[in-house]
């Protein structure tokens, strides 16, 4: 194994450096990951833009990491070994010994590490991780596609599991973006009559290649009678930030419908409570996921041949590939490689 490894830090807010470090030991419960793949979230955006600059050494960001495990801490169970291929996603792996863990509520730990926020995450080499926050990789999927699933697939996956809505039902999912397009293609699979509410005409045809039976164009249409005319949505899934748009789409909901948020917005939701009393609808928050539950979303990407769609670009490109997600450039998720370590390992 190298010494060192190459990493990108936040030097600054807004700013990315690439570094030699030296490869850290991992410590009782731990295991080191030789990364190959790390996608390019949204939420990153949050932990490099808002670093704090005071904070040593810097801080890597990353919390989609696809790798194998290169060495095991003390004390790690006996099903994790040397050479597995792993992952790991934004929540670093629950304490078990918090009062939501006691419960089984594993994604809800009040004392597990927000992984490119509070620990060091995936935009480099190697990282350490908690071994009660892997997730086992299936054969069948490559690093570059499992890295967004452990992220933008887990979270609307779920999302989609617990949005009461039966097959059959039209479903409805707000944003075709890196959330989006993969709750379009999960929502197909799961049997819903998917609704897929965008901008503009430019991504109406891939939002039907993705699994939209209906794509409602907000620049031409207003989504919320849309969804009316059709009877109402039983779910809608929202993965934007914008709060006002959120907020009127409750209308469009069927009685008892429900809107689960994934997309965080600065600005407060502004529901009329007469909405959600009047039909029995509700509001719910949705967060990505455990461990378990992220194996089981891989699994049923491989059986029903759900991808996320990315481009990639390597390690050292990391602070152009993270502005072109910033920007909405990418198609539809941005995924950092590890070529040079895994030819040099």
């Amino acid at each position: 194994m190298k010494n060192t490894y190459r990493a990108m830090q936040i030097t600054a807010p807004g700013m990315l450096e690439l570094v030699e470090r030296e490869v850290p030991t991992p410590g009782p419960g731990e295991v080191l990951i030789d990364v190959e793949a790390c996608g390019i979230c949204g939420a990153d955006a949050a932990d490099i833009e808002g670093a704090d600059p005071a904070h040593q050494p810097p801080r890597v960001p990353g919390h989609e990491v696809v790798g194998r495990i290169a060495a095991i801490g003390a004390g790690t169970p006996a099903i994790w070994e040397i050479g597995q291929r792993v992952g790991v996603g934004r929540l670093g792996g629950p304490c078990h010994a918090c009062t939501e863990c006691r419960r089984g509520e594993f994604q809800l730990c009040r004392n597990q590490p927000v992984v490119g926020a509070t620990c060091d995450g995936g935009y480099a080499e190697m990282m350490v991780a908690r071994s009660s926050g892997l997730v086992s990789i299936p054969d069948e999927l490559s690093s570059e596609e499992a890295a967004p699933i452990l992220c933008a697939g887990i979270a609307t996956f779920n999302a989609l599991k617990t949005c009461g809505a039966q097959a059959g039902d039209l479903v409805a999912v707000l944003g075709v973006g890196g959330l989006g397009h993969m709750a379009l293609q999960y929502a197909r699979n799961m049997g819903f009559k998917v609704v897929a509410i965008g901008r503009g005409q430019d991504i109406a045809e891939a939002a039907r290649t993705l699994g939209a039976h209906v794509y409602v164009d907000t620049r031409q249409d207003d989504a919320t009678t849309k969804l009316r005319d059709m009877g109402g949505a039983q779910a809608i899934i929202s993965t934007i930030g914008d709060a006002a748009t959120v907020s009127a789409l409750v209308a469009g909901l069927a009685p008892q419908g429900r809107l689960v948020v994934l997309g965080v917005a600065r600005e407060p939701l502004l529901i009329a409570a007469g909405q959600l009393v009047a039909g029995e609808r509700s509001l719910a928050g949705s967060i990505t996921g455990t461990p378990y539950e992220n194996e089981k979303a891989l699994d049923f990407s491989v059986l029903t041949g759900v991808r996320p769609m990315t481009e990639t670009m390597p390690l050292e490109q990391a602070f152009e590939a993270y502005q072109r997600m910033k920007r909405g450039e990418a198609e539809f998720r941005m995924v950092l490689t590890m070529e040079r370590s895994r030819t040099a390992t």
